[in-house]
Parts: structure tokens; C-alpha cells; sequence
């Protein structure tokens, strides 16, 4: 049998989705990534650092992320995240697209004879 997936864990591909939306919103670090999905998604989804930090290395090398070196409230210096135009619209791709299998799923499940 399959094993049961933990509660926080992400499917697969929606990481980056989730990254580029929470930087839609305003230039975070990655600490702070994490957090406000966590925080947003009532403590459903956790993102570790073993998964964000690869995940921010592959927008940067994409072009859909910029990052520069500053200091963070309480003067540690952090890598801060902004998202690009290209980022801009890869996120309204994904949304689409993730949108649309979610609601091929919701139509299979809630499907009866």
C-alpha cells in the first residue's frame, strides 16, 4: 500500500508557485518565505530549508527572482528575494494551469453514479 503524505507536505511543482506568489506581494528573505506560507496557509504547509533555498537557487537561475544582500530587522545580513516580470508571468502560468488541474480533481472526487 501507499504511504499517507504528511499534512505539510507540498505537491509536487507547487513550491515555486507558492515562492513567486509570496514574493508578488513584497521582496522577503527566505526565512521570511517560509513564515508567511505557514503563517497564510493556517500552518498547513511547512517549507524547510533542505526545499526552499534549492528552490530559490532554480528561480534565480530561471531569471524569475533577483536577489541582493541586505540586513534584516534585527541587523543579521540576509538574502533578500524580489520577483522579475518574467517571475510575474511565469506565476500567472502556473496559477492557471494549477487551477485547472484542481478542478479537474474536485470534479473527479465529488463525482458520483
Amino acid at each position: 500500500m501507499g504511504s499517507r503524505r504528511d499534512r505539510g507536505d507540498l505537491l509536487p511543482g507547487t513550491l515555486e508557485m507558492l515562492i513567486l506568489k509570496t514574493l508578488s506581494v513584497t521582496p522577503m528573505h527566505g526565512y521570511g518565505i517560509a513564515q508567511h506560507i505557514r503563517k497564510v496557509s493556517s500552518e498547513v504547509l511547512t517549507v524547510e530549508e533542505g526545499s526552499l533555498y534549492p528552490a530559490l537557487q532554480r528561480l534565480l537561475l530561471k531569471g524569475l527572482v533577483l536577489a541582493e544582500w541586505g540586513q534584516s530587522e534585527n541587523n543579521r545580513r540576509v538574502r533578500t528575494y524580489r520577483l522579475t516580470t518574467a517571475g510575474r508571468k511565469q506565476l500567472g502560468e502556473e496559477t492557471a494551469g494549477f487551477l485547472e488541474h484542481f478542478e479537474a480533481i474536485r470534479r473527479v472526487l465529488r463525482w458520483d453514479r
